[in-house]
């Protein structure tokens, strides 16, 4: 069977080329759905930027002929299932015509430019791949860098259709980068143990917290394996270019529906963060109830979602049920909120807050903290 993403290079975590860009977060000259559309029908829509604002979105293809009628919109966990149900469909050599897999392609903001990207054109002597390495330097905090893979390699079928929630190896969402940015921001408030839940295929933010505050211990997680294949050499790379100081930084497949997995780690974490998690609903009780057993009595944790309809006030009721405290807060930094901002003036068609912009979420097992907003 052929596969049709073995052009795509795995999502490519970057994909143009030059010295410094302040722009793409992971942002390919053209989005995955693009790609998929190309493979399903031979043709691509073409991107044409409206104004400076609009280099910073990906534009999907709008697809013809959608049974929404004007002014109806798809629920989040309808949109999540149909994007999966099109990526399998192009995976298998399909037609793409189900009136639910047409309605989710949709123009997309990509990023709100908070790190610039560097090529590295001295690669490590000791990798022996064809991996293209970056450097990630935060625009806002300069002094501060990551050094993330390029060359992901090609998805494979059953990886995608067997594995354990694979939305953040299709995609990186913004929600990623505005919460490494913000723990660039509080790297005074992080101590002790730090833990990242579902960070895909680079656990950005975990990164940043490991190069930048002053902690004892940092694990980078995900569900799926190959996430977390991706992440082990990431880690390996930085802890080599002596990123993390004397920070112990570690990596592993960490399921929040699955006892084994949570049980050993019980009440360690001071601090335990995700970003956009709280989509798929099979899994949300899970994560609720994997944050409350992650962190210690004083601990807290770090979400960063945007609403995507009824799922973050799903989450933050599940979190209450759970005895947590939980702490909303939606203008929390300066730069997210001025491109937020100007963003809202383009129209929903390229930018919607329901589902492009991050809302701060802090949770607790007793008194919420103070100082989580400008």
């Amino acid at each position: 069977m052929h596969n049709a993403c073995d052009s795509c290079r795995h999502r490519r975590a970057i994909l143009t080329a030059g010295n410094v860009t302040p722009t793409p977060r992971f942002r390919p000259a053209h989005t995955f759905e693009d790609k998929m559309e190309r493979d399903s029908t031979g043709t691509a829509e073409k991107t044409v930027p409206a104004s400076p604002l609009r280099k910073n979105m990906n534009q999907d293809t709008c697809a013809a002929n959608s049974n929404c009628s004007l002014g109806e919109t798809c629920g989040p966990t309808d949109v999540a299932k149909a994007r999966w149900t099109l990526l399998r469909q192009v995976l298998r050599q399909k037609q793409a015509d189900t009136p639910e897999v047409k309605q989710v392609s949709v123009r997309r903001f990509a990023t709100f430019d908070l790190f610039s990207r560097k090529r590295l054109l001295t690669q490590d002597s000791s990798d022996n791949s064809d991996d293209q390495w970056v450097e990630y330097r935060s625009v806002y905090f300069p002094e501060y860098s990551s050094l993330l893979r390029d060359n992901l390699g090609p998805i494979r079928v059953n990886e995608v259709l067997n594995s354990f929630d694979n939305t953040g190896n299709v995609c990186v969402w913004p929600s990623e980068e505005v919460m490494a940015h913000y723990c660039l921001q509080k790297h005074h408030t992080f101590k002790g143990a730090v833990c990242e839940l579902g960070g895909g295929m680079t656990c950005l933010a975990g990164l940043m917290v490991a190069i930048c505050a002053d902690v004892r211990e940092v694990l980078l997680s995900d569900g799926n394996e190959k996430s977390i294949h991706n992440v082990r050499r990431l880690a390996e790379r930085n802890r080599r270019a002596g990123k993390f100081g004397s920070t112990q930084v570690s990596a592993r497949v960490l399921r929040w529906d699955s006892d084994s997995d949570i049980s050993p780690l019980e009440g360690h974490f001071d601090i335990v963060m995700c970003a956009d998690c709280l989509f798929l609903d099979q899994y949300r009780a899970s994560l609720v109830d994997a944050i409350r057993r992650l962190l210690r009595p004083n601990g807290m944790a770090v979400v960063f979602a945007p609403l995507r309809g009824e799922t973050l006030r799903l989450f933050c009721q599940l979190a209450q049920q759970a005895g947590l405290c939980a702490s909303q807060h939606q203008q929390y930094d300066a730069q997210v909120w001025d491109v937020h901002l100007k963003m809202q003036t383009e129209g929903k068609d390229a930018y919607d807050e329901n589902i492009h912009y991050p809302l701060l979420i802090t949770l607790t097992k007793g008194p919420q903290p103070v100082s989580h907003t400008q």
